[in-house]
């Protein structure tokens, strides 16, 4: 059942795809890593809610298609190549989104990686440098362009999203579990030093999501999908609207108390 109301000059619509607010109407997102995933169910999210939308994606054709997808269902998004690990094209990424939309209050450090399955005598020592690049250094450098611009603009929000194995271990997936326990600690810190500044930065914790990562790693097995989804007390991993839906509310008024949090959204799988 759908329903539309005013209340205190706000407009809100409650239908099928979720309660969207007009908190976000005229803000400025980033969503790194947004050609596919979490990344790209956040930025439609965004989308849908009003803000202007900056895909950052390594991947120009993903980024591309995610822009287009999103301006056919009658938002406003811009794909901007990006890439994660290079100082030049963070700080690029920030200038081209302040040229085209005056400013950033909603930053999602989302791009990451997640390619390792080795024991520990068999850890590749580059594939732990790539991971740490992309999933801890990544953040890192977001961070400090966005925080620059937020800092100068008197507000923002940053979300980094980071995983339960940021909390606890996987056990054959080390530099991973390293990286993501890296993104958390960072989080605070940073949280910590920004609170006065009207810049929240939490973290946000997904437990198994259906993703094109996820599908990579379990490689078309339906053993290890369903041992996967058995492991959450749910019976099932999310969606990744899912988890967009939980990023939105980090960045909502609703959660302006919220500093330096790691919010978990993993069906159970940590509560035990």
């Amino acid at each position: 059942m759908r329903k539309d109301y005013d209340t205190h000059n706000e407009e809100y619509r409650d239908d099928q795809e979720g309660l969207v607010s007009s908190e976000f109407s005229g803000k400025v997102a980033i969503v790194t890593g947004a050609g596919g995933g979490i990344g790209l169910a956040t930025a439609k999210a965004f989308a849908k809610a009003g803000a202007s939308v900056v895909i950052a994606e390594v991947q120009d054709k993903l980024g591309e298609e995610a822009a287009r997808a999103i301006v056919a269902e009658g938002g406003q998004a811009v794909s901007i190549h990006t890439d994660v690990t290079h100082v030049k094209s963070v700080a690029t990424l920030i200038t081209r989104t302040v040229q085209a939309y005056g400013r950033v209050d909603y930053a999602i450090n989302n791009a990451g990686i997640d390619p390792e399955v080795a024991p520990e005598a068999s850890w590749d020592e580059h594939m732990f440098e790539k991971i740490i690049a992309v999933n801890l250094k990544g953040v890192f450098l977001c961070m400090k362009y966005e925080l620059a611009q937020m800092e100068k603009q008197g507000s923002g929000v940053i979300v980094n999203v980071a995983s339960i194995a940021g909390l606890t271990a996987v056990y054959n997936k080390p530099s991973y579990t390293a990286s993501k326990h890296g993104v958390i600690g960072m989080t605070k810190a940073a949280a910590l030093q920004y609170a006065r500044k009207n810049i929240r930065i939490n973290a946000m914790c997904p437990g198994g999501v259906d993703t094109p990562i996820t599908e990579q790693n379990h490689g078309g097995s339906m053993e290890f999908l369903e041992r996967m989804k058995d492991a959450h007390p749910i019976g099932r991993i999310s969606g990744p609207e899912e988890i967009a839906a939980g990023i939105l509310y980090m960045c909502s008024e609703g959660a302006s108390f919220m500093i330096g949090h790691a919010m978990v959204l993993d069906g159970g799988l940590t509560a035990g």
